[in-house]
C-alpha cells in the first residue's frame, strides 16, 4: 500500500516536471539579442518581414531568423517604413488552460493505465544519501563595468566624495609616501532605485580596475560554511587582480546585527567577511564598496573604524538633478518635451523611475506611431510609472506648499535648537542620523520641538497639517513616553502619566511660538526650497546671520 503511495507522489511529481518543461519550450524566447547598429543594417538591408513591440523587446523577423533589441535602446524613427505590431505577450489564461489541459491528459492517460492493469513505477521508500557540495560551481570572474559618471546624472555631491577613491586606486604611491591610507570599506546608503550599483561601477570604470561584483543574498546558502567560503573566494580573487573594487549589493543580507538569535550560516558568513576586511595589508590595493536602504539594521562590528568607515549618503534625486537625469535618458531618443516640466512633475522620483517613465513614453509613441515623444506621452504614463508597483511621493500644487512649509519648518527650528543635520530635502522625511549615544535632557527637548515644528508651522500658515506628519509625530510620542518613564525626566523622578500630555503640550506651545517671530527667515527657507527642493544647514545658519 505505501510503496503504492510512493510510485504515485513520483509520478504525478514527474508529470508535473515535463508539463514545467513543455510549457518552458512552447513560451521560451528564441530570438537572438542584437545591438543598436546591428539592427540598423537589417532594417536598412530591408531584410524585415515584420516589426512587433511588447514592453521588453522590439522583434524583428526575417525569413530565417527573430532578432530582438531592449526597447530602450530604439528610436521611433527607426520603423518609418515599417508598420510596427503591439503584442502584449501570452497572458496568463493562456498559460493556465494549456497546463490544465496537461494536466487532463496526463490524468486520462494514468487512469487508463492503472484501468488495464499495466505495471509502472520504482521502489522510492529507499532513502538515498545526499552530500553537500564541497564547491560552488560558478567562479567569481571580474568585470571591466562601461559605465562612467558622465553617463549618471545627478550625483555631484557623490562624485566629489568618491574622487579621492579613485585618485588614491590611480596613484596609491601618491598617498603611501604621505602616510596616508584610503577606507577598506566605503558603505553608499540610500533607498532603492538611486543608482548605488551603477556608481560602483563607475568608480571601477574611472579607476580602470577589475571590478567584483556579488550580492549580499549570494552568501546566504544552505549549508553551514558555504557563505564563508565564498566569502573568502572573493577576496582572493581581488587580491590576485588588485589593485581591484569589490562590490557587495545589499549587505544588509547577510550583515545584521547579531542579537543572540541562533543562525549559524549568517554569523560564519559575517564573521569570514570581517576577518577577511581586517586581513588587507597595507598594499593591497583593494577597496571594498557596499551598498545599503538599511544601515540601521547592521552589525556595528562592520562600521567601525578599519572597515566600513566611510559612508555615502545618496539621497532622492533634486530637481535640477532630475532634470540632469531626463536630459540623459532622453539623449537617445527623438523628443520634443519640456524637461523643466518633467523635472517639476516627478518630485519623490529615483533614477531607476525616471528611466521607467521615459521608456514607458517612447513605448507609447511607438505604439502611436509617432515620430516624436511628447509631453502627452509623459502625462499619459505617469501615473503607471509611479502608481504601478510602489506607491511614490506625488503632490498636488496645494500639497507641495504644505510639504515646503513643514519642512522649512523643521529645518529652521533644527538650525535654531542645535540639532544635528547636514541637509534637508523636500521628498525626504527623515533629517537627521540615527540616535546612538546617550542625550542630555535639553537635547531630546531640542529633538522633540524639531519634529513637532512641521505640524506647529503648518498650523500657523494654513490653520491645518497633512497625514504625512505621523511618523514624526510617533517618534516625538515615543522620545516623551522614554523621557517620563524611563529616563526620571519628569517633574519628579516617577513617571506620572499626566506628565508626558504637559510636556508635549508645552514642547509644542514653546515652538509654535518661536516660529511665530521667524517668520521672515521661513519664507526665504520656502523659496529655496521650492527652487532646489533641498536646503542645507550652512544655507540656513547664512540666512539667519544676514538678518540678526
Amino acid at each position: 500500500m505505501f510503496k503504492s503511495k510512493y510510485n504515485n507522489i513520483a509520478l504525478y511529481a514527474s508529470a508535473f516536471i515535463i508539463i514545467v518543461l513543455i510549457i518552458f519550450a512552447v513560451f521560451r524566447d528564441t530570438s537572438k539579442p542584437i545591438t543598436l547598429n546591428e539592427a540598423e543594417i537589417i532594417l536598412q538591408n530591408h531584410t524585415v518581414t515584420n516589426v512587433i513591440a511588447t514592453k521588453e523587446y522590439v522583434y524583428l523577423k526575417t525569413k530565417d531568423e527573430i532578432f530582438k533589441i531592449a526597447s530602450s535602446q530604439v528610436m521611433p524613427s527607426m520603423f518609418a517604413d515599417y508598420k510596427v505590431e503591439i503584442e502584449e505577450g501570452h497572458s496568463e489564461l493562456t498559460t493556465l488552460f494549456y497546463i490544465i489541459l496537461f494536466l487532463a491528459l496526463f490524468s486520462f492517460g494514468f487512469r487508463w493505465v492503472q484501468k488495464n492493469g499495466i505495471p509502472f513505477g520504482t521502489n522510492l521508500s529507499q532513502k538515498s544519501d545526499v552530500s553537500a557540495p564541497t564547491s560552488s560551481n560558478e567562479p567569481i570572474e571580474a568585470i571591466r563595468p562601461n559605465i562612467s559618471f558622465d553617463d549618471i546624472g545627478g550625483i555631484s555631491e557623490v562624485k566629489v566624495e568618491l574622487a579621492e577613491i579613485i585618485d588614491f586606486m590611480k596613484n596609491p604611491k601618491r598617498y603611501r609616501s604621505f602616510g596616508a591610507r584610503m577606507p577598506r570599506g566605503v558603505l553608499l546608503v540610500g533607498p532603492p532605485g538611486v543608482g548605488k550599483t551603477m556608481i560602483a561601477k563607475a568608480v571601477a570604470h574611472e579607476a580602470g580596475v577589475p571590478f567584483f561584483y556579488q550580492s549580499g543574498a549570494s552568501f546566504v546558502q544552505i549549508y553551514v560554511g558555504m557563505g564563508a567560503k565564498r566569502v573568502h573566494e572573493l577576496f582572493m580573487a581581488a587580491k590576485k587582480n588588485a589593485p581591484a573594487i569589490i562590490f557587495i549589493d545589499e549587505i544588509d543580507a547577510v550583515g545584521k546585527k547579531r542579537d543572540g538569535n541562533r543562525n549559524d550560516e549568517r554569523e560564519a558568513t559575517l564573521n569570514q567577511l570581517l576577518t577577511e576586511m581586517d586581513g588587507f595589508e597595507a598594499s593591497s590595493d583593494i577597496i571594498v564598496i557596499a551598498a545599503t536602504n538599511k544601515i540601521d539594521v547592521l552589525d556595528s562590528a562592520l562600521l567601525r573604524a578599519g572597515r566600513f568607515d566611510r559612508r555615502i549618503f545618496v539621497d532622492l534625486p533634486t530637481k535640477s538633478e532630475r532634470a540632469s537625469i531626463i536630459e540623459k535618458y532622453l539623449s537617445s531618443v527623438p523628443n520634443e518635451a519640456d524637461i523643466e516640466v518633467l523635472s517639476n512633475m516627478t518630485v519623490g522620483f529615483n533614477g531607476a523611475s525616471l528611466a521607467a517613465l521615459v521608456n514607458e513614453a517612447a513605448l507609447l509613441c511607438l505604439r502611436h506611431n509617432n515620430t516624436l515623444v511628447a509631453m502627452e506621452h509623459f502625462y499619459a504614463v505617469k501615473d503607471k510609472v509611479a502608481f504601478g508597483k510602489r506607491k511614490l511621493l506625488m503632490l498636488s500644487d496645494e500639497q507641495k506648499a504644505h510639504r515646503v512649509c513643514y519642512q522649512a519648518a523643521k529645518a529652521l527650528t533644527a538650525t535654531l535648537y542645535k540639532v544635528e543635520f547636514e541637509k534637508l530635502l523636500l521628498s525626504s522625511e527623515s533629517m537627521t542620523p540615527p540616535v546612538t549615544t546617550p542625550l542630555l535632557k535639553h537635547e531630546m527637548e531640542s529633538r522633540i520641538r524639531m519634529l513637532l515644528a512641521g505640524i506647529a508651522g503648518c498650523e500657523l500658515k494654513f490653520g491645518e497639517h497633512s497625514s504625512s506628519a505621523k511618523s514624526d509625530l510617533d517618534e516625538a510620542k515615543q522620545s516623551v513616553k522614554e523621557m517620563i518613564s524611563e529616563f526620571g525626566m519628569g517633574e519628579t523622578l516617577l513617571a506620572i502619566p499626566a506628565q508626558e500630555e504637559i510636556l508635549m503640550q508645552r514642547l509644542y506651545t514653546e515652538t509654535k511660538e518661536t516660529l511665530a517671530g521667524f517668520g521672515d527667515v521661513i519664507i526665504i527657507i520656502e523659496e529655496i526650497l521650492y527652487e532646489r527642493e533641498s536646503i542645507t544647514k550652512a544655507q540656513i545658519e547664512e540666512k539667519l546671520d544676514g538678518l540678526l
